[in-house]
C-alpha cells in the first residue's frame, strides 16, 4: 500500500508514553486556536486523561479520574468535554466500548478505522484512505453518499495471541 495514502498509528504503545500526551496536547491547542476554540482546563485535562488511559475510557471511568485528582466535576461536564473533543475532531467515540480515545491524527480525516482487541480492550486507530476510498465506492454505487466512516473492527491483538 502506498506509505503517503495510507496513514496507520498505533493510538496506545502500551507504555510510558509522556511525549505523546504533550504532543497531543500542542496539536489539541493548535486546532482550537486555528478554529477559535476555547480550550479550557477541564476539556484539556480530559484530553490528558484519555491519552494517558492504555485503553478507552468510560464518562464514569473519566469522571472518578477528574474526582480522584480533587477536581470536582458532575456527569454533564464530563460528557460535554468529550462532546467537545469529539467536535474538534480531538477524540473519538468507540460505540462497541462505549468509551473514548484520543485522536492520534488530528489533523487527518476523521473517517476511520479502529482495531479493538475483545480480549484486553486495547485499540489501534486506522486512517487507510484505500479502504475509505473503497466503500465511498460501494455506497455510491449503491445508490449511497456515505458522511461518515467510523469501522471498528475487532479481533485480538498481538499480545493477547
Amino acid at each position: 500500500m502506498n506509505e503517503s495514502k495510507n496513514k496507520q498509528a498505533d493510538s496506545h504503545d502500551y507504555s510510558d508514553h509522556s511525549a505523546c500526551i504533550e504532543d497531543a496536547i500542542s496539536k489539541a491547542e493548535i486546532v482550537c486556536k486555528n478554529k477559535s476554540l476555547r480550550f479550557t482546563k477541564i476539556r484539556r485535562k480530559v484530553l490528558q486523561l484519555i491519552c494517558s488511559s492504555h485503553k478507552p475510557l468510560g464518562a464514569y471511568d473519566i469522571l472518578d479520574c477528574l474526582r480522584k485528582e480533587g477536581i470536582k466535576a458532575e456527569p454533564p461536564t464530563v460528557y460535554r468535554a468529550l462532546g467537545f473533543l469529539i467536535e474538534a475532531e480531538l477524540a473519538h467515540r468507540l460505540d462497541t466500548l462505549n468509551a473514548f480515545i484520543g485522536c492520534v491524527n488530528p489533523e487527518t480525516s476523521h473517517q476511520g478505522q479502529f482495531l479493538i482487541c475483545r480480549d484486553c480492550k486495547r485499540v489501534s486507530e486506522m486512517n487507510d484512505n484505500e479502504i475509505i476510498e473503497l466503500i465511498n465506492s460501494k455506497a455510491i454505487k449503491n445508490g449511497f453518499s456515505a458522511t461518515q466512516q467510523m469501522l471498528e473492527i475487532e479481533g485480538q491483538c498481538n499480545e493477547c495471541k
